[in-house]
């Protein structure tokens, strides 16, 4: 009988202890990511692209680039230091655009004008409502149309394309065979009428 009570007790002791560790496990993870965002940042710091407003977040090691930088060579480069012991995988929805501001006090107040700016579009583009032809401007019809712009265009031959609009703002996934492809495929979205902004996470290469 003392050695049934004593393995009960032993048991009981065995499965008591996983929970404070389980407790601590989500700390410690944010704990982690908290250390891959800050190594992270410092390799943007120490680089050619902290001329750019680079954020970085980490959340279950995964690390999610935004902003906008002026060339596809930086866009990938970006990647490449973010990609550290660590990291399972890195979102780059960095933008690409000559326009990019550089610089740190320029990006600030490029932020701040932009914000202002998009406020102005968002007022203007609300006020609009309708297309050039009279045809109400919804997140479908952008789709549709940045779709359209896509067919016969020879830098887009052999792409593959994902379209998506939300409260009119693009988001460009898939393949396309080139840089310029892809320079070509965001170009064409941001001339669709009711666009307010294009991201873009298209990968170049064949189609998967």
């Amino acid at each position: 009988m003392k050695a049934a009570i004593g393995s009960l007790f032993a048991l009981a002791a065995l499965i008591a202890v996983p929970a404070p560790v389980r407790a601590a496990a989500p700390q410690a993870a944010m704990s982690a990511d908290h250390n891959l965002h800050e190594r992270i940042e410092d390799r943007l710091s120490a680089s050619t692209l902290k001329k750019y407003h680079v954020k970085v977040s980490v959340t279950n090691s995964v690390a999610t680039l935004t902003g906008t930088v002026q060339t596809e060579a930086e866009r990938h480069k970006a990647t490449q230091l973010a990609t550290i012991k660590g990291i399972s995988r890195v979102e780059n929805q960095l933008i690409v655009d000559l326009s990019a501001p550089t610089g740190t006090s320029g990006t600030m107040k490029s932020a701040a004008e932009k914000t202002k700016e998009g406020a102005e579009v968002v007022a203007d583009k609300t006020k609009e409502g309708l297309s050039k032809t009279g045809e109400v401007i919804t997140d479908g019809w952008i789709t549709s149309r940045v779709h359209s712009k896509f067919v016969g265009e020879d830098l887009l031959k052999d792409s593959d394309i994902n379209v998506d609009t939300k409260d009119h703002v693009v988001t460009l996934k898939g393949t396309v065979m080139s840089a310029a492809g892809r320079a070509r495929a965001v170009e064409q979205a941001r001339e669709v009428e009711g666009v307010h902004r294009v991201i873009d996470q298209l990968v170049i290469g064949p189609k998967r």
